[in-house]
């Protein structure tokens, strides 16, 4: 449906940066205004248009006007869907109690405890703090803050570590921080996995890393899953070096023990802080020395700031403070020779429906999901959605939309995901890709329907399939960022289709209401087939409920965290920042990681 209102302003947002063509367009462009306007008043010969060049507009300004003639999308919650609206905004306040309660657990770290002993015996800043001091302001993205919780080693709070992104001197940066009053900055497989995902994202994305490093090393009791396979603890440094020859740099700050495998992170990386009387960093510490020799050897003397700055040369830089330390770590990411974002902020009109709304519209149940396009004209700008295909496969939406006046392709489940709907998203993919244009993936799959009864049930299953699988290729083999959210269910292979954890997207966020899982529980039956067991059945059923929630799955790194609803236009804007940023930096040549003397 169209808008008029909200059509009335043909405007665009002023260019980003200057081009070095800019000058002469404008006075060109001035020139043919002038000749126009003297035409119009007849004081040049009409005829004389013909020779005369056309006025040059950039492209960016075309592409500008024609976003605000896409159609605008109907928001409205008509009186049909009222009752089912109100169901899921039941659901999601329920769940975001929950959620803002495992939130507040993860924020006192270790507990308050741990945090005296390590702010007031130890002398050191609360890892927050650090944040504080090191980034430009205090919002950032954090990356999975609930991973770690209810491990079956217990509870590591945000995993031992924050990880997250963020900007210095106004480059988006991704940092890795330990937390060192969870478990004295132990380090445990599922830290080792978030540090690892952070990487990732940096290296997806070219982004410069940063790490705050205060470990006391592996725990020992879990040391097999933690040493040996290649998504483990080792994987970290073969990463650094992989990312310096890719061109990406590290930098890192001793504020805190840096023992055993802890030592590597910040002796690979290209430029080290150590932080005086805080900073440690040995393979063992004194009381190995102790046991192994029966010499006593204080830290400081052991692997001290004074040590590594001036004799060992695995610091680059010595700080007599933490305050010194972060404001050293600026001044260095100061000379990258990175080409931060321009400041402009980016014209754009806002969705023309409250985001609030999203909270009665995130589904409870795939058996009662509302269109998706109501979801959409409250993330979109101007709520404006130019749709590809509407009238084929129609339980997949694709099309195009701008979010904070950046262009998007969006594929979107609005039901099954049937044969046409994949072979359109496939199609639809592949333009994106074509065209350079980052895809956003919104999860809401439907449990597969029971096993085919007839031959004609099987061939309908067989070419399902097919589709499927055609899509799946062209979502796996699209060179653009992927920035996928779970809106709804997220179940079974329509979940690989849709851009899932295992098809890398460049970012993955679920909705507090949303399950993940490779069945439905609620369309799994509990009759007990013969030879089952009735409560061995209804225990599983249990176990899969428990194992489908959000949180499940965030704690365990199946994603990058849980967003609030109506926070997701927000979290997607910073992403295609984030994202765009390489864009701007100043490539070297660099084939080597850098190594230390």
């Amino acid at each position: 449906m169209w808008n008029g209102a909200a059509l009335c302003s043909l405007g665009g947002p002023p260019r980003r940066a200057a081009s070095p063509l800019l000058p002469w367009v404008q006075t060109l462009n001035r020139e043919w205004d002038r000749k126009c306007e003297g035409w119009c008043h007849g004081e040049q010969p009409a005829r004389t248009c013909n020779v005369l060049p056309r006025r040059l507009v950039s492209s960016k300004a075309k592409r500008r006007r024609c976003a605000k003639t896409y159609p605008v999308l109907d928001g409205r919650i008509l009186s049909v869907y009222r009752h089912v609206f109100e169901e899921n905004l039941r659901n999601s306040e329920a769940v975001i109690k929950r959620y803002s309660e495992l939130l507040e657990t993860v924020s006192k770290g270790g507990g308050e405890h741990a945090i005296l002993r390590h702010t007031q015996r130890n002398k050191k800043l609360f890892v927050r703090e650090r944040l504080k001091l090191l980034l430009d302001d205090a919002s950032f993205l954090e990356l999975s803050p609930l991973a770690g919780l209810d491990m079956p080693y217990g509870d590591v709070p945000a995993a031992g570590c924050l990880t997250g992104i963020g900007k210095i001197c106004g480059i988006w940066c991704v940092f890795m921080a330990n937390d060192a009053t969870v478990k004295g900055g132990t380090i445990y497989p599922i830290g080792v996995k978030k540090q690892l995902r952070a990487q990732e994202i940096a290296m997806q994305n070219r982004l410069l890393a940063v790490y705050l490093v205060d470990s006391g090393g592996a725990f020992l009791p879990l040391q097999s899953e933690l040493f040996p396979d290649k998504t483990h603890g080792g994987r970290l440094f073969y990463n650094e070096a992989i990312m310096s020859a890719m061109g990406i740099p590290q930098v890192a700050v001793v504020c805190g023990s840096c023992v055993a495998g802890g030592a590597y992170v910040p002796t690979m990386a290209e430029e080290a802080v150590i932080i005086d009387k805080i900073g440690t960093l040995f393979l063992a510490g004194p009381p190995l020395v102790k046991a192994a020799t029966g010499e006593y050897v204080s830290p400081e003397d052991l692997g001290g700031a004074k040590l590594h700055s001036e004799v060992s040369g695995c610091s680059d830089h010595f700080a007599s403070s933490e305050k010194e330390a972060y404001e050293c770590i600026r001044n260095v990411i100061s000379t990258l020779n990175y080409d931060p974002l321009p400041e402009e902020a980016v014209e754009h009109d806002s969705p023309l429906y409250s985001s609030d709304e999203l909270l009665g519209l995130a589904p409870q149940d795939y058996r009662c999901t509302l269109p998706v396009k109501l979801i959409l004209s409250r993330l979109m700008d101007g709520s404006r959605f130019q749709e590809f295909k509407a009238n084929y496969g129609t339980t997949l939406v694709t099309g195009f939309g701008h979010v904070e006046g950046r262009l998007v392709g969006i594929v979107a489940n609005n039901g099954e995901l049937s044969h046409d709907a994949s072979l359109k998203g496939s199609h639809f993919v592949q333009l994106c890709s074509q065209r350079s244009i980052p895809i956003l993936f919104f999860q809401n799959t439907a449990p597969h329907t029971a096993e085919p009864t007839s031959i004609s049930q099987a061939e309908a299953h067989s070419h399902r399939l097919k589709a499927q699988a055609s899509m799946m290729a062209a979502v796996a083999c699209a060179a653009v960022p992927k920035i996928t959210i779970v809106i709804g269910g997220c179940f079974g292979p329509d979940s690989y289709v849709m851009c899932g954890r295992s098809f890398s997207p460049n970012f993955l966020f679920l909705w507090p209401n949303a399950r993940v899982a490779l069945v439905d529980v609620r369309h799994f039956s509990t009759v007990p087939q013969a030879g089952d067991d009735e409560s061995e059945l209804k225990h599983l059923k249990e176990k899969l409920e428990a194992e489908s929630t959000a949180f499940y799955s965030s704690t365990r790194l199946w994603d990058d965290g849980v967003i609030l609803p109506q926070n997701t236009r927000k979290v997607i804007a910073q992403c295609l920042e984030i994202i765009e940023q390489q864009k701007y930096q100043v490539l070297s040549p660099c084939r080597y990681p850098v190594i230390r003397m």
